[in-house]
């Protein structure tokens, strides 16, 4: 299996690109420079470190990501399942606070870099016979909820990456490219005594939605906060 995650220097984007080298995968990581993802392949352990392939990809930078797609086709023909995890976070500060820059930086990393790194991973996810996309969408994207502690760009991004994940399953259902969504609430990378969602709940949801037979189309997992 060849998996590609974007946004792999933290959280979750780090721990599912660990996960899947040691079931086995390659996997094909990026973060906004080369050094923050060669860190995540640095924490692997023995063979599956091998298995990891690190690049440097902003997702403010289109030239970034179709190189990106470029170097990846180098390594293989093609791509299994490709995992949209890469956002610019903007923390909850007034909406005025936030600079034009950083609000636009935001919602373009997340909606933009969303819809072309699917563009330009297409042709070597059609080039399997088992092609997946992920997208992982903040739980506010989806409920309209406003208490979270984000900035209001970062959800109008989130909510854009919704709808554009929403009409890509209809329209590559046809053609055996599946499509499915995760929106958790605020997970921690291990369990807490407050029970929150971890990043192995997550990774287990889409470790079992690609085994499922092609025939069976789970669009999206929606985890209700406390």
């Amino acid at each position: 299996m060849r998996v590609v995650v974007t946004g792999a220097s933290r959280h979750f984007s780090r721990a599912l690109a660990i996960g899947f080298a040691h079931l086995g995968a390659e996997v094909f990581v990026s973060a906004r420079t080369v050094e923050a993802a060669e860190r995540t392949r640095e924490e692997v352990m023995g063979a599956a470190r091998d298995r990891i392939h690190a690049f440097g990809c902003d997702l403010n930078r289109p030239e970034e990501i179709r190189e990106f797609a470029r170097q990846v086709g180098e390594h293989t023909r093609q791509v299994d399942l490709l995992v949209n995890n890469g956002a610019r976070w903007l923390d909850g500060i007034e909406l005025e606070a936030a600079r034009d820059e950083q609000i636009m930086e935001t919602i373009e990393s997340t909606a933009g870099g969303t819809v072309l790194m699917v563009k330009h991973f297409l042709p070597l996810l059609r080039a399997s016979v088992r092609p997946d996309i992920v997208n992982m969408v903040a739980v506010s994207a989806a409920d309209g909820g406003g208490a979270g502690r984000a900035h209001e760009a970062f959800y109008a991004a989130k909510s854009a990456q919704s709808g554009f994940a929403d009409i890509l399953a209809r329209r590559l259902r046809t053609s055996g490219v599946r499509v499915f969504s995760l929106f958790p609430p605020d997970f921690e990378e291990r369990l807490e005594p407050d029970e929150k969602l971890t990043t192995q709940a997550l990774f287990e949801c889409i470790v079992y939605a690609v085994k499922q037979p092609r025939d069976c189309f789970i669009r999206s997992f929606h985890f209700e906060p406390c």
